[in-house]
């Protein structure tokens, strides 16, 4: 028979963790016996939390319809809310009464807040709750430099973290969960996270499905595909990246999963081990940007080197507008960001080149280039999106030295060298041959013709000659340090 306290509901909070398989909240709720009452909170509105763009809304609603269905085929439901996280979740605990609420930490100050005030309140109620780890291979307090700060370099971070074996094994996916009374929902659709007038997320739909069935299903296709990763991952007309950075930003998978599965592909075929090292220390660069951003929250608006602070930018509507609409003239750059606008993701690879070329050929701060990725990528990250884009700039951790400046040209010659990816994402300049394509302003206008390109026309003219704008950089560069 059961006690009192096992007819009494739990509450558990999905956040940033649409899955039911390793969900360590959920996984003890559902140990627990009791019924299970699951909630996700739509939070616009507490303090600091960082509205998330257009795209990842997109990703957002097809991702909480893919769990609704799994929870269905489970027995339960999801409740769906909007407000202030604490203050819904604790009214709900009340309504429910329910004898706890579990959630899964996220490692963001502005998240925590918002836990802590949640446990605040629940205490005020006497409502138990437990809070879990489940964002993050290994505890950002575990990983420390000697001066007990986080650490800046990602070689010895992730030197260190790979010291500490491996993380805990992945929870198992409940098979049945004992449902809750039912409380009122709010409609997905209300909530209208979906463009609706224009509709731009045709392009979205026909690259991405989004849940937590797909992303195993895209894991599994990943690494049968091996060996070729380590090697092939800087092709952006390869084809063989994971593909699972949209998937982990939402939670619909975890890192202890990609790690699991990966390591056990390695040991069942060693040969493909060296790919697999490679591809794992990519999850541990997320994993290093996640630390950075529990060490600095801010890491989104202020340089993590204070020198930046004066670093002379520019002010250039007409150029940042050229390269957010994939007109810059330089065909990688715009194959790039055509490709962001279309799909919702880039090669990690043309990231490098795109977004160099925003902060060093045309001198626009970095920060405008990272929200610019915020609203436009399915990925965007809290820590791995403004990390990213201070490395590029040379003011954050681990930075490529600000005098890197990616030539454009060489970069898509290097490659991209057939040009596949530019004829799949510029198709104005298809007709041009293989040695032509990288710099279409160098082609005769018989060539130009032949190709049914006109420059200035159907494809724009370099909006900035390489050598000056890298001259223009290297020049800002030596005045900084001066200052």
């Amino acid at each position: 028979m059961l006690t009192t306290a096992e007819t009494r509901p739990v509450v558990v909070w999905f956040r940033d963790d649409l899955r039911l398989a390793d969900h360590p909240a959920l996984h003890a709720a559902t140990e627990s016996g009791a019924p299970v009452l699951c909630v996700y909170v739509l939070d616009e509105e507490s303090e600091g939390l960082r509205p998330i763009g257009a795209a990842a809304r997109w990703w957002l609603t097809q991702s909480l319809r893919a769990l609704s269905s799994e929870l269905r085929a489970l027995g339960a439901a999801l409740v769906l809310r909007r407000g202030p996280a604490a203050a819904v979740l604790a009214e709900i605990a009340q309504q429910s009464d329910a004898a706890a609420v579990h959630w899964n930490e996220i490692e963001i100050a502005p998240h925590r807040a918002v836990a802590d005030a949640l446990a605040d309140a629940l205490t005020m109620a006497g409502i138990a709750y437990h809070r879990h780890r489940g964002d993050t291979l290994v505890a950002p307090n575990a990983i420390r430099s000697k001066d007990g700060r986080g650490m800046r370099v990602f070689t010895p971070f992730w030197r260190r973290v790979l010291s500490l074996g491996d993380p805990p094994q992945p929870l198992p996916r409940p098979t049945t969960l004992r449902p809750a009374p039912a409380l009122p929902s709010e409609q997905l659709s209300d909530w209208r996270l979906e463009p609706t007038t224009p509709d731009w997320a045709g392009g979205l739909r026909a690259t991405w499905t989004p849940g937590e069935a797909a992303a195993q299903t895209r894991l599994a296709g990943f690494l049968a595909k091996q060996p070729g990763y380590a090697e092939g991952r800087d092709y952006p007309d390869r084809h063989v990246t994971s593909g699972l950075s949209p998937h982990l930003r939402f939670g619909e998978i975890s890192p202890r999963q990609v790690w699991y599965a990966a390591r056990f592909a390695a040991a069942e075929r060693p040969a493909i081990a060296p790919d697999i090292d490679k591809f794992l220390s990519e999850i541990g660069w997320r994993e290093f940007c996640r630390h950075l951003l529990a060490e600095h929250p801010d890491l989104a608006s202020r340089n993590l080197q204070p020198a930046f602070d004066a670093f002379p930018w520019q002010s250039d509507e007409t150029a940042l507008s050229a390269w957010q609409r994939g007109r810059t003239g330089y065909p990688i750059v715009d194959a790039g960001m055509r490709e962001l606008w279309h799909s919702g993701t880039m090669h990690n690879r043309v990231r490098m080149v795109v977004a160099s070329f925003l902060v060093k050929h045309l001198l626009i701060d970095w920060r405008l280039g990272e929200q610019w990725f915020w609203d436009t990528l399915v990925d965007a990250d809290f820590g791995s999106n403004p990390g990213n884009w201070q490395w590029v700039a040379g003011c954050g951790a681990d930075a490529a030295p600000y005098f890197r400046v990616f030539n454009p040209v060489l970069q898509s010659e290097k490659f991209d060298a057939g040009g596949a990816y530019i004829r799949r994402w510029i198709p104005e300049l298809a007709g041009l041959p293989d040695n032509l394509i990288h710099q279409p302003w160098t082609a005769t206008p018989i060539e130009l013709a032949a190709a049914g390109v006109e420059l200035g026309g159907n494809y724009p003219q370099p909006i900035i000659d390489h050598k000056a704008g890298r001259q223009r950089a290297l020049s800002a560069y030596a005045e900084l340090r001066q200052r």
